[in-house]
């Protein structure tokens, strides 16, 4: 078992895959930032200061030094738009990816 180990650990897929997660967490940061510091300040701006991180629906509130109970759906609608924009760049990057497959195979062999 330790040889199969061995051998799956000495494949490209395994550091491909360790790149890609790299790279995805850093695109992650990206993303967060883009829908917490450019799209929702345009979104509040259009909707009237609307804050949606701050949006929630408070089921207790905070009673000394117990915290309030609350559903922030706002953060959900933050963490939403991330997934869409995540999902979109993804879609465009295999579209992408896909049309250059297909022109490369109409390409000239040497």
């Amino acid at each position: 078992m330790l040889k199969e180990f061995r051998t799956f650990i000495a494949q490209g897929s395994v550091l491909d895959l360790a790149v890609g997660v790299i790279i995805g967490a850093a695109f992650g940061k990206i993303t967060t930032s883009l829908v917490e510091d450019i799209l929702n300040p345009i979104i509040g701006l259009v909707t009237g200061g609307i804050d949606f991180s701050q949006l929630k629906i408070v089921l207790k509130e905070a009673v000394g030094t117990a915290p309030e109970v609350a559903i922030r759906y706002g953060n959900f609608l933050n963490v939403l738009i991330q997934f869409l924009i995540i999902a979109w760049v993804i879609f465009m990057i295999v579209k992408a990816a896909n049309r250059a497959k297909v022109a490369d195979s109409f390409a000239p062999k040497e």
